[in-house]
């Protein structure tokens, strides 16, 4: 074994030929994936630490699969016959006289695709076949694709909706090979070059999303090699907003935020400029440090974020959650940092599950961290949106998180096992699948990975091989995990795990070969100090929720009295179909927690029931983890006077001098949820930490 030299952002590892056989596993503990090999970039390019595989080669099983299904018979899959933006008939994405689908259709299709490949959806590939094809035989002599749409009637290009086509392009190529799609997305890069600067990227969403765009030219250059378009880079960062402000976001839209911050990395991809790569990282803390002080992993900007506006009962559009995690995939290819992976993870057990109904028919516009309401009523200003339907479950909702959020757990799954550049393979996010794909000197190799994680914290993994075959294969071992071990058929490795690094096992693999990861969880609280020392609960990846009882009221899904009046029926939708839900609270929920000197929960038991048998843990009823402590009920805490709840009472309130057992889940499971906790510290004395 080599020795272990860590560094700032590389740690250099043991690296083996494909040819060296290797007589008993080598195990070390590295940073991030080797740099040797070939990168995950195409030179001139930096980066690319982990590679993700090409589209159906990570099957995904267990309860993600689960999730994909209920998705595909759900909003996302059927939207295609349910919204007046999605109805062939005068869509500008299917013809020249169009008049509608503008963001709605790439937006949607990105994600309805993805998911029709990952399913193997013989239907829904059939309708994802039909848009593609349209938008492939229509691409403009000049390059232009997609709709000739400007802004505001001026000189400036629209360029927004593009973007998220593009990505949806490349998904759709990565399945079928269908060289269209370079030829397209070359000429269209080209023809963006022709256009001057002052008249590139102006407009309300495209300068300040220009890296998805940048993205996209980084994906085609990697296939083709065509340097005439690496200028584009240039371009594109130089006409968009300015994503390397000192302590500062150049815009607050919660969104923007969650597909922006990222901007400067992918510029570090062109440049190599490390200081690009550390103000993506400055722009995710400082949107935290403002106004991410709440659990769950997103941030308190409802629509916008506000000064003084960082109560947890604030919360994210379901379209920052998915573009928060997409943005944390593309980090993790870049930086190959395990940091990207925890916090992808967080967001997408604590929060995207929460913000849609379990039947993933109805979905919720803003979810929060603490909402124990989530009704139609307008709450402003408490939330930053004066309309109706901010809180409740609908399939309305807006119409841009109606067809956005079906990306966020198909591009989830795709992420679950990576290629690295020494020929090997790397589990970076955590649940069952089947990934098939080639390492080292192309030789094929399937990984069975078995788990009910992040609800379970055994993770067994099958190797399956046609003959010897010597790989790396690199565990991410979660920040959280302090106690994990590995074992290789059985037998523990020579090194301890280490929370926020890899273990890479490097040996000849053998055709069943068993690895088996263990991570046990245990309690952990994070005392949030701006946000009047409110206090958290961890579990392992999962954060707990006071159990409220919940219950959904149905009303209809077409009454302007709780909805949105930017979503549009097609005509012939049976609405009876689709309803909308109010969640009322039919318990009590405000409480604080009970802690003692070192802020963790008093009287914490943990509950395992049965895996339920439909495999969808995400509900009440169904969740295999439940969860004892103490609290206080605090009598004035309740609802403003726009009917939201109410923002955290200071450590003056009076608690009540009963404590009682209180029950906790995993907040992904809760609708309605209390995440952040007022204290009630056992002793008398002033709390230490506690900043009013």
């Amino acid at each position: 074994m080599r020795p272990f030299i860590p560094s700032l952002l590389i740690c250099l590892a043991l690296s083996l030929s494909p040819a060296t056989t290797v007589a008993q596993t080598e195990a070390t503990i590295v940073e991030q994936p080797s740099t040797d090999g070939a990168s995950g970039f195409r030179a001139p390019l930096h980066g690319g630490l982990l590679r993700k595989l090409p589209i159906g080669q990570v099957r995904p099983q267990g309860w993600l699969r689960e999730v994909l299904q209920r998705q595909g018979n759900g909003l996302c899959g059927q939207l295609g016959t349910v919204s007046a933006w999605l109805d062939k008939n005068n869509n500008q994405w299917l013809s020249d006289k169009g008049d509608h689908g503008w963001e709605e259709v790439p937006y949607w299709l990105r994600g309805y695709s993805a998911l029709a490949y990952l399913l193997d959806d013989d239907s829904m590939k059939q309708e994802a076949q039909v848009w593609f094809d349209a938008v492939l035989n229509n691409v403009k002599p000049n390059g232009l694709l997609g709709p000739d749409a400007m802004d505001g009637n001026t000189q400036n290009p629209e360029l927004w909706a593009k973007m998220p086509m593009l990505w949806a392009l490349q998904t759709y190529y990565e399945h079928s090979g269908d060289a269209r799609v370079l030829t397209a997305m070359t000429n269209y890069f080209k023809w963006q070059l022709t256009i001057p600067d002052e008249h590139f990227l102006k407009g309300l969403w495209q300068e300040k999303r220009g890296g998805d765009n940048e993205w996209s030219v980084v994906w085609l250059y990697n296939l083709t090699g065509d340097e005439s378009i690496l200028p584009l880079i240039d371009k594109l960062h130089r006409c968009g907003v300015d994503w390397t402000l000192t302590d500062d976001l150049p815009n607050w839209h919660g969104v923007n935020v969650a597909q922006g911050f990222r901007e400067p990395a992918t510029y570090y991809v062109y440049k190599g400029d490390r200081q690009m790569l550390q103000a993506a990282y400055d722009n995710h803390l400082t949107m935290r440090r403002r106004y991410g002080q709440v659990p769950g992993g997103m941030y308190g900007a409802d629509e916008n974020a506000r000064p003084g506006y960082t109560d947890p009962r604030q919360g994210a559009e379901t379209c920052a959650v998915v573009e928060q995690m997409a943005s944390d995939e593309i980090m993790m290819c870049i930086t190959g940092d395990p940091f990207w992976a925890d916090h992808c993870e967080q967001v997408a057990f604590n929060t995207l599950p929460a913000a849609l109904t379990p039947d993933m028919r109805a979905l919720r516009y803003i979810t929060s961290p603490n909402m124990a309401v989530s009704d139609g009523k307008n709450h402003a200003p408490s939330i930053d949106n004066s309309l109706r339907g901010m809180l409740s479950m609908s399939p309305f909702s807006s119409r841009c998180c109606q067809h956005n959020h079906g990306m966020g757990w198909p591009y989830f799954a795709q992420h679950l096992v990576m290629g690295t550049n020494d020929g090997g393979l790397c589990t970076m996010l955590y649940a069952a699948n089947e990934t098939t794909a080639q390492v080292a000197d192309n030789q094929t190799v399937t990984l069975r990975v078995d788990t009910h994680y992040p609800f379970s914290d055994m993770v067994s993994i099958s190797v399956g091989t046609p003959q010897p075959l010597t790989f790396p294969l690199y565990l991410r071992i979660p920040n959280w995990a302090d106690n994990a071990t590995v074992m290789v058929n059985g037998q523990p490795l020579s090194v301890k795990a280490v929370p926020g690094k890899y273990v890479r096992i490097s040996r000849t693999w053998n055709d069943n070969d068993q690895v088996t990861l263990q991570m046990p969880m245990t309690v952990r609280t994070h005392v949030w100090q701006q946000n009047k020392a409110s206090v958290s609960i961890d579990y392992g990846p999962l954060t707990l929720s006071l159990l409220i009882d919940e219950d959904y009221v149905q009303r209809d899904s077409s009454d302007p009295e709780i909805v949105q009046d930017d979503s549009h029926w097609q005509e012939s939708v049976d609405k009876s179909l689709w309803p909308a839900y109010e969640i009322f609270a039919q318990s009590a929920w405000n409480y604080a927690l009970s802690i003692d000197d070192a802020n963790l929960p008093v009287d914490f038991s943990v509950e395992h029931r049965p895996w339920p048998a439909d495999d969808y843990p995400f509900t009440l009823e169904s969740v295999p983890l439940q969860f004892k402590a103490k609290g206080r009920r605090i009598p004035s805490w309740g609802f403003d006077a726009t009917g939201m709840t109410d923002v955290l009472p200071t450590r003056f309130a009076a608690r009540n001098d009963e404590m009682e057992t209180i029950r906790l889940v995993p907040m992904g499971a809760a609708r309605l949820r209390l995440s952040a906790f007022p204290k009630a510290p056992l002793t008398e004395e002033s709390d230490p930490n506690c900043d009013e």
